[in-house]
């Protein structure tokens, strides 16, 4: 049987060997002999030399693993082939022939670890299991009840084949000098059959050049029988052509899988969309998106979130772009959720187009979004922030004569922007229609915004004039801290009459009279009418405050001011002079002072 085994599928063993080599014969049992004992001689490379048998020559070992003399005796062939792997000189000499004898030997006998364990060397070397190898490798393993065995042998040897059918296409793809009609003519005249497997191995290899995987899906097309999934060929295309150098080529690819109705896998979507988004190929990007939709099942909301968000922040932006995504998404009947737009948003802030927002939501309404007010709000306070506030204001007034109803906080912050801006004129039309649209509650922080940029822009008097016709005319209760601001700014300009005046609107409010920054200025500087109009500006149900009296009084002696004490004092009716504060405060004045109190 060993014998059979050995000459199976290439004939009887002398037509094997070359003339030249049938001394080799004699030598073989001298071969086994020295590798008979498991602890082979010191020095085998000499003692096989000296039976004048030279390992260097590509044909010896496998004549010698072939000969009964050695192949007959198992242990002493696989003890040397395993020498002559590790010795310098003769393991140059191992060829694929080489391996493949000592294969035929390892199956022969039933070794299993040894023959895969060749196989994995004869891998890393680039050798493949020969024909004569296999078929006599396979008998032995089915003669020995080794089925598990074969199968994987038959499994190894097709991948080999594939392999190596894989490596002739490559190699004619790569022919120098060859174009393009040549090479198709060269694949054509090949013994390579187009299958899947070998499809994918080539595609593997030449993925990374454009022009050799056209000619190669060229001649696939021409050539491939009932057998080859195309929609495995089709998606191995896309994925290879899908980049900016052979897009029309790409768009044909598509054109041809949509008339055969092959589907575009998930994971080639996938990896084109990437590669087209960052070469900024945006629009191309979106084509491959409604290519996609034909089979909506494969695409999911973060897909489309996705894309919207690149089309967003990629290039220049092109609204038709954002439009036709939105499109496509909604006619496969998929809806578009609320928080779609904050994450618009959130694309548009990251690249600094905020004030892009209004015409952006825009834009996917008329790609079928449908959003309600609060996506409206959205928009213009992310253009109020974006400082686009002419379009902010012009979108808001739109959305309302359509019919939404916004609220306080979108008008409020474009008053607040107005204000902080140049145009302080507009902040004050827009807090006007802003009272006319939401009337007077909530407008607190506004107004506040308001004077703050008036007094820059225009003085703290027109400030008092705006805030004033507020109050009365449109019944705002400014906050308190508004009118402490407003009250300042009065006083350090110079203008106390307003500033009575702010103390009034103040009391009309409930607001405690803020008296703090009028002290110290009258004191210094003010008349005695100046402090009669605190008074009259602080008093509550027309009696002037005791405790402004004496602040006033202790203010003004602070600052020597006696003549003008005095004077105000004359002035004051009876309880004041009389109360024991006030007593106590000038008693403390020389004498002339104290005696015109006790004349008092």
């Amino acid at each position: 049987m060993l014998r059979a085994a050995l000459t199976s599928g290439g004939g009887r063993l002398p037509a094997l060997l070359p003339r030249h080599h049938a001394r080799l014969l004699s030598s073989s049992s001298t071969i086994a002999s020295l590798f008979s004992d498991p602890t082979p001689p010191a020095d085998p490379a000499a003692a096989i030399q000296s039976a004048g048998v030279d390992l260097s020559h590509p044909d010896t070992v496998p004549a010698l693993l072939l000969d009964p003399g050695l192949s007959g005796n198992y242990p002493a062939a696989s003890r040397f082939f395993s020498w002559a792997a590790s010795d310098p000189a003769a393991k140059a000499a191992l060829n694929s022939r080489s391996f493949n004898s000592m294969l035929q030997l390892a199956a022969a006998h039933g070794d299993a670890d040894r023959f895969w364990s060749l196989v994995a060397s004869m891998r890393s070397r680039g050798y493949g299991i020969s024909k004569p190898a296999f078929r006599a490798a396979s008998e032995s393993f089915r003669a020995k009840d080794m089925a598990r065995d074969a199968d994987l042998l038959q499994e190894a040897f097709a991948a080999h084949g594939r392999n190596a059918a894989a490596a002739e296409v490559c190699k004619i793809l790569r022919a120098p000098g060859k174009d393009d009609t040549q090479k198709l003519a060269m694949l054509s005249e090949s013994s390579v059959e187009v299958t899947d497997e070998p499809v994918a191995l080539v595609v593997e290899k030449v993925g990374q050049f454009p022009q050799q995987a056209m000619v190669f899906f060229q001649w696939v097309e021409q050539s491939a029988g009932a057998g080859i999934s195309w929609g495995k060929v089709y998606n191995l295309m896309a994925r290879v052509l899908g980049r900016e150098d052979c897009i029309e080529e790409f768009r044909e690819v598509l054109r041809k899988m949509k008339s055969k109705g092959l589907e575009m896998d998930r994971d080639v979507y996938v990896t084109v969309t990437d590669r087209f988004l960052k070469r900024k190929m945006v629009e191309d990007a979106v084509d491959l998106f409604r290519f996609m939709t034909s089979r909506p099942e494969k695409l999911s909301r973060d897909d489309f979130i996705f894309l919207l968000k690149k089309v967003l922040v990629t290039g220049d932006l092109d609204l038709k772009l954002v439009t036709r995504v939105l499109r496509y998404y909604r006619h496969v009947g998929s809806r578009v959720k609320d928080s779609a737009f904050d994450s618009v948003l959130k694309s548009l802030r990251s690249v600094g187009r905020l004030g892009e927002s209004g015409r952006v939501l825009k834009a996917m309404q008329e790609g079928g979004f449908e959003p309600d007010s609060a996506d409206h709000e959205k928009a213009v306070l992310a253009m109020c922030d974006a400082g686009n506030l002419e379009e902010a204001r012009n979108y808001l007034t739109g959305v309302e004569e359509s019919g939404h109803k916004l609220g306080p906080k979108v008008w409020s912050c474009l008053v607040q922007k107005y204000s902080l801006g140049e145009n302080v004129d507009m902040a004050v039309s827009c807090f006007h229609e802003m009272l006319e649209k939401s009337g007077n509650e909530n407008v607190g922080s506004a107004l506040e915004a308001l004077v703050s940029g008036l007094h820059k822009k225009k003085g703290a008097k027109e400030a008092f004039k705006v805030l004033k016709n507020m109050v009365t005319e449109k019944a705002v209760v400014p906050w308190q801290t508004t009118y402490k601001y407003l009250i300042h700014k009065l006083i350090r300009q110079g203008h106390l009459k307003p500033a009575f005046e702010v103390l009034g609107l103040m009391k009309s409010h409930g607001y405690p009279p803020f008296v703090d920054p009028f002290i110290p200025h009258i004191s210094k500087s003010g008349t005695l009418d100046d402090a009669l109009g605190l008074l009259n500006a602080t008093s509550l149900r027309g009696l002037p405050s005791r405790i402004v009296y004496v602040r006033l009084f202790q203010a003004l002696f602070k600052e020597e001011r006696h003549e003008v004490a005095q004077q105000l004092l004359s002035q004051s009716r009876a309880s004041i002079q009389n109360h024991a504060d006030i007593r106590d405060i000038f008693s403390k004045l020389e004498e002339p002072v104290a005696a015109a109190l006790a004349e008092g």
